[in-house]
């Protein structure tokens, strides 16, 4: 490798050499020739921070960084909070004057967050997305999305005339529809504080207006979850999950309930595999009635043309 000093001149002959495109960044930031190794500049400034960290919990302890922007809350997680804890930096109690300073305070920052009440009617519809998707079990990335869709409904002036509740459902559902997350839309009913048809309403219109790309729901990613429920064997969930897909390869699936359709498959592989579920539990836990478990697992044997005697 060949390093040019400080105070030693790049001759013509080695700056000629060098091409633009070999120039690479070392570690230590200096700029080299990838070809020749010709240290070419290597007074750069460092960006980096002024401290060391030799492991992923130290670097996170000597972070300056704050959280990153959210957009769960209404703020977009950009204020700061008042400790709760009365405590100065030593870690010291604070007077009792000091403690009813902190208390104006807090209580004035609370009222400055939300001043206006669009912004507070944003801060409890965010609240809401947060309470049922921690109801439902869904990840974190679902509440960014529900988040998202809600914002754009607010902005299209598309909430207006209904209930904030409705519409912020109505976003966590579509929000596991765009991201193949298996909850009916009577999973979501069961944490919701409205109503059913509203939800399902709300939910067309929205989904029409800003124009969703919602893949039709596959019953195949219900087995899972209502497999663990039902507490079959592998070879059940796998059987079933050849019934689903043989079948959906028929369209049979089309205009079907995707969670019912999934558990008559689960019954339908029972039979085959063993041990047999019964209809009423299937139903129970698929949340549908004894018929439409009944019908779906005709409508499965007929189409792949199987006769179960036992």
């Amino acid at each position: 490798m060949t390093r040019i000093s400080k105070g030693q001149d790049r001759t013509d002959a080695q700056t000629d050499d060098v091409d633009p495109e070999n120039l690479v960044r070392t570690a230590n930031g200096e700029l080299m020739d990838e070809e020749t190794g010709l240290i070419v500049d290597e007074d750069n400034i460092d960006h980096g921070p002024e401290w060391r960290a030799f492991s992923h919990q130290e670097q996170q302890q000597k972070s300056r960084v704050g959280a990153p922007t959210t957009r769960t809350m209404h703020d977009k997680g950009l204020t700061t909070n008042i400790d709760w804890q009365n405590k100065d930096a030593s870690g010291h109690t604070l007077s009792q004057e000091k403690r009813s300073q902190m208390q104006r305070l807090r209580t004035w920052q609370e009222r400055i967050r939300t001043q206006e009440s669009g912004e507070r009617n944003l801060q409890f519809a965010l609240s809401e997305i947060d309470r049922m998707a921690s109801a439902l079990g869904v990840p974190r990335s679902i509440r960014e999305v529900a988040s998202v869709i809600y914002r754009q409904a607010l902005d299209r002036d598309l909430i207006r005339g209904r209930s904030i509740e409705g519409v912020a459902t109505a976003s966590l559902h579509a929000a596991c529809r765009q991201e193949s997350i298996p909850r009916s839309l009577d999973d979501i009913t069961e944490v919701s504080r409205v109503e059913r048809r509203e939800i399902g309403r709300t939910y067309r219109y929205i989904s029409q207006e800003l124009e969703l790309a919602l893949e039709p729901v596959d019953p195949k990613s219900y087995l899972p979850q209502l497999a663990s429920k039902l507490e079959t064997s592998d070879e059940v969930q796998q059987e079933a999950a050849r019934i689903v897909e043989k079948t959906t390869e028929l369209g049979l699936h089309s205009g079907k309930s995707p969670s019912g359709y999934a558990a008559a498959a689960l019954y339908a592989a029972s039979r085959i595999v063993g041990p047999k579920l019964t209809q009423r539990a299937v139903a129970d836990v698929a949340d549908v009635t004894v018929v439409t478990i009944r019908n779906r697992y005709q409508e499965q044997m007929d189409a792949l043309d199987v006769s179960i005697t036992h």
